[in-house]
């Protein structure tokens, strides 16, 4: 996220306190939903005040809270201050060009192009009463030039000088840069009415993205929960769309309602933390943020089911983040997060389109709970986890490696609770990209859940694994985890688990805190114990990976919640 110090404080003569008169091509009724009675309204009114009124610097503070606070309050100092935060940002950029260079807007392949047009329309249409020719002039040359160079990478010019890009993920409608990308041109299209824009959002970048999500059935991310949560700005725009054009993108398929219930079953039974899938570089471990309960709130407000809107409520009003903790995100609490709401009762949840699945063995705090994931790795911040599982009991007993390392981007096998195969010559063999494992999950009559994975295609042809299939029996407190498998002569697996305790290895089982291991196969394995600080002090800050070796086309392992249960009196 860019860090935008600039403040501009504005000492009004007169304060008006009448709404200020807008006839705006971005609907005003896109906030009719904000309740100024609420305390979420007087905090962000409070977040805003501190630096229009007493030239506070706050954080991330963006042109978008000013212009909010001028369509809600009517006060013109909000609209000045929304006004001078993007001439600046203009005639900075404009500066960049005269020399021949590139604006700030172009960095990291234009990846912050959404809020930066976001800031100028609102305030190029919400406060056009109190902008110059000039400025209208100026700032619209500047959008559509930055628009236009997104989706023209290789034709891409500032004033007299080109500069081309690599046009990354101007087609991959997964990608959190297509939403950056998405909500540029919505913003501008209907900020200044164009007619080019607006079609060719209709008929070429939105088709992409409702087929995408067309297929993504049960919600959630490819990409994983680390960057998945770029999905709170595509839900927003989906609701900016339908009050603008009347077109409910949101309804064309079931991907944003069921983000609510992938994001139920994807948090601990703590309800302060979530499965760590694929990259995690905002924080390494996986605490829920303000992102998390912004992400439900949207996907709370697009949908019309009313099951699937009181199971938002009631996970909104249990989480760890009762409301946002960060003022740069104070604006999006204004959207109703509804009443106590009604809890889930499904144990399991398998979101077919991502490959993941999580149990639990109750809503109870001091639940067992599992995820595991076998599906389509084909997006870049995905990592090599396919048959990858994670347990948490109060804490997490068995994790990826990646959640303790400083950045984050652990994507390799070593980290993951897989199986992990080596060459004749003992080489880690890698997961391909651009496949797809495959997963059937089964509820048993008595309550215990199965799933069975094909992880083959994880591997592809071609290489020492020619087979790998991993069944999972996650009954009570115990997982019960079946590997078979088959490889080319003289390459051999390593099953592997990450813990954030140290096991204590005796004979075939090992203790890692609340978590007992047990090898049932084979019944001669050899169990050892690495510490990841041993191996880049550097990049893990602590963890532990058990490795049990010896297998010949089998291994059978038991993992326990082994801690005493009869005090909470949870049976």
């Amino acid at each position: 996220m860019r860090q935008r110090f600039r403040s501009f404080r504005v000492f009004a003569v007169a304060v008006l306190l009448s709404p200020i008169a807008v006839q705006a091509a971005i609907p005003t009724a896109f906030l009719d939903y904000v309740d100024e009675a609420s305390p979420a309204y007087t905090r962000f009114k409070g977040w805003v005040d501190a630096v229009v009124f007493q030239g506070q610097q706050r954080y991330a503070f963006s042109a978008t809270d000013a212009a909010y606070m001028a369509l809600r309050d009517g006060n013109p100092a909000y609209c000045a201050h929304a006004i001078g935060m993007v001439d600046a940002d203009v005639t900075a950029a404009e500066a960049v060009i005269a020399g021949g260079g590139r604006p700030e807007i172009s960095g990291d392949s234009y990846l912050e192009v959404g809020p930066y047009i976001r800031d100028l329309a609102l305030t190029y249409d919400w406060c056009a009463a109190q902008t110059t020719p000039s400025q209208r002039t100026r700032w619209a040359a500047y959008a559509e030039q930055a628009i236009w160079n997104v989706w023209n990478h290789t034709q891409a010019r500032w004033g007299a000088n080109q500069h081309p890009w690599s046009g990354w993920s101007v087609n991959d409608p997964g990608n959190n840069y297509y939403y950056s990308f998405i909500e540029a041109t919505m913003y501008w299209a209907l900020a200044s009415d164009s007619t080019t824009w607006r079609q060719f959002l209709d008929n070429t970048k939105l088709p992409p993205l409702v087929a995408f999500f067309d297929v993504l059935d049960g919600g959630g991310s490819r990409e994983g929960t680390g960057y998945g949560l770029a999905h709170q700005r595509l839900f927003e725009l989906y609701r900016l769309w339908r009050i603008a054009t009347t077109t409910d993108l949101a309804a064309q398929n079931t991907h944003a309602r069921d983000t609510i219930d992938f994001w139920l079953h994807a948090t601990v039974p703590t309800f302060d933390r979530y499965a760590p899938i694929g990259d995690l570089a905002r924080e390494s471990y996986p605490n829920l943020f303000d992102y998390h309960r912004n992400l439900v709130l949207q996907a709370r407000a697009l949908t019309t089911d009313l099951a699937f809107r009181e199971r938002a409520s009631w996970w909104l009003s249990r989480i760890s983040v009762p409301q946002m903790g960060q003022g740069f995100n104070y604006r999006h609490d204004l959207l109703p997060s509804g009443g106590a709401g009604v809890a889930p009762t499904a144990r399991h949840y398998h979101a077919t389109g991502t490959g993941n699945l999580f149990a639990r063995s109750g809503w109870h705090p001091t639940a067992y709970w599992l995820h595991f994931i076998a599906g389509p790795y084909d997006q870049s911040h995905a990592h090599q986890e396919q048959g990858a599982f994670t347990l948490f009991a109060r804490d997490f007993l068995a994790v990826s490696e990646n959640i303790f390392s400083r950045s984050g981007i652990q994507q390799g096998i070593e980290t993951h609770n897989v199986l992990r195969f080596l060459t004749a010559a003992g080489q880690t063999i890698p997961q391909r990209a651009s496949t797809t494992s495959t997963m059937t999950v089964t509820l048993e009559p008595g309550g215990a859940i199965v799933a069975n994975a094909n992880l083959t295609p994880a591997f592809g042809n071609g290489t020492a694994v020619s087979s790998w299939q991993r069944a999972l029996r996650f009954e009570g407190e115990t997982l019960r985890v079946h590997d078979t498998y088959a490889t080319t002569a003289g390459a051999s697996a390593v099953f592997q688990i990450n813990t954030p305790v140290a096991p204590l290895v005796s004979g075939q089982n090992a203790r890692a805190g609340n978590l007992l291991v047990r090898v049932l196969s084979p019944a001669n394995a050899t169990l050892s114990v690495i510490d990841w600080t041993t191996v880049n002090a550097a990049e893990y800050t602590r963890g532990y990976k058990l490795e049990i070796r010896g297998g010949t086309g089998e291994y059978i392992v038991e993992l326990i919640d082994d801690a005493p249960l009869f005090a909470n009196g949870y049976e």
